[in-house]
């Protein structure tokens, strides 16, 4: 199932889109499919990131090396 998404760019943005596309030979759908994803990926990335550093400074993890210890 797919949803269609209307979406208004201001100028600038939409050119840079464009040259991409004509560069890539892709369609802009796809770059901003693509960009879409990244984006969510890259939220959930940094929303389990926080939520991991306050657990491990709980634990008494405040370096890279506190971490190596615990899992080494």
């Amino acid at each position: 199932m797919r949803t269609v998404l209307s979406v208004s760019l201001p100028e600038p943005l939409a050119a840079e889109l464009s040259r991409l596309a004509t560069e890539t030979g892709r369609s802009k759908g796809d770059i901003v499919k693509e960009s879409v994803s990244q984006y969510l990926w890259d939220a959930r990335f940094r929303t389990v990131r926080r939520q991991l550093i306050r657990r491990a400074k709980r634990a008494g993890m405040v370096t890279e090396d506190d971490v190596f210890r615990a899992v080494s």
